[in-house]
C-alpha cells in the first residue's frame, strides 16, 4: 500500500507542477495580448484624430470649390433674350462678374485660414513609438521598459504611459531593427540601434542642401 500511495503522490506533484506552469504561461500570454491591444488602440486613436483633421480640411476646401462652381455656372444664365436690345443688361454683366470674383477671393481666403489653423493640430501630439525612439536615442546607457515608462510619464503626464505598452512597443522596435535588446540576468534592457542615427540625420542634411 505504501508503494501505491507514494506513486500516487508523485503523480499528483507532477500534475500540480504542470498545471502551475500552464497557469503562468496563460497569465503571461494574457498580459502580452492586453499590451498589444492597448498599443493598437492608441495608434487607432491617433489615426482617428488625423482623419478628423483631414476630413475637416477637405470639407473646407470642398466648400470653397463648390462656391466657385456655383458662381461660374450661375453667371451665364442671368441675361435673357428679350432684353438684349437694351443697353442696361450689358452694364450689369461686369457688376456680376465683379461680385463673383469677390466671392471667390473671399472663399479662398477663408479656406486658407481654415487650413492653416487646423493643419498644425495633426502634429501636436507625437505617437508613443516616436517618444520611445527619441528617448532611446538620447540615452548613453541601456534602459529597461520600467525606466523608459517612468521617464515618459514624467515628461508627458497627460499621456498615461503604461509599462506593458512601452514593453510591447520596444519589442516592435526590436523587430524592425530600430532598437537593440540586451538581457542582464532576469532584466531586459533596450538601446537605440546605430543604424537609426544616420536615417534620422539624412532629412536634416537634405533640408540644409535645399
Amino acid at each position: 500500500m505504501s508503494e501505491i500511495q507514494a506513486h500516487a503522490t508523485g503523480l499528483t506533484s507532477q500534475y500540480i507542477a504542470q498545471v502551475t506552469g500552464d497557469l503562468e504561461r496563460n497569465v503571461k500570454e494574457q498580459e502580452r495580448i492586453s499590451a498589444e491591444i492597448e498599443a493598437l488602440q492608441e495608434q487607432l486613436g491617433a489615426l482617428q484624430h488625423d482623419h478628423s483633421v483631414l476630413v475637416s480640411m477637405q470639407e473646407a476646401l470642398g466648400g470653397a470649390n463648390a462656391v466657385d462652381e456655383a458662381d461660374t455656372t450661375a453667371a451665364p444664365t442671368v441675361p435673357t433674350v428679350p432684353r438684349q436690345a437694351t443697353p442696361e443688361p450689358q452694364q450689369s454683366k461686369p457688376k456680376k462678374t465683379a461680385t463673383t470674383s469677390a466671392k471667390t477671393t473671399t472663399s479662398k481666403k477663408r479656406a486658407a485660414k481654415v487650413s492653416t489653423a487646423k493643419a498644425p493640430k495633426a502634429d501636436t501630439k507625437p505617437t508613443l513609438v516616436n517618444l520611445i525612439r527619441g528617448h532611446l536615442e538620447q540615452q548613453n546607457e541601456p534602459r529597461s521598459a520600467t525606466e523608459i515608462s517612468a521617464a515618459l510619464t514624467k515628461a508627458h503626464p497627460d499621456r498615461g504611459v503604461k509599462t506593458t505598452v512601452v514593453r510591447t512597443t520596444l519589442e516592435g522596435l526590436v523587430a524592425k531593427s530600430q532598437a537593440q535588446r540586451t538581457k542582464q540576468g532576469s532584466s531586459v534592457f533596450y538601446t537605440a540601434t546605430a543604424a537609426s542615427e544616420p536615417a534620422a540625420a539624412e532629412p536634416q542634411q537634405e533640408a540644409v542642401a535645399g
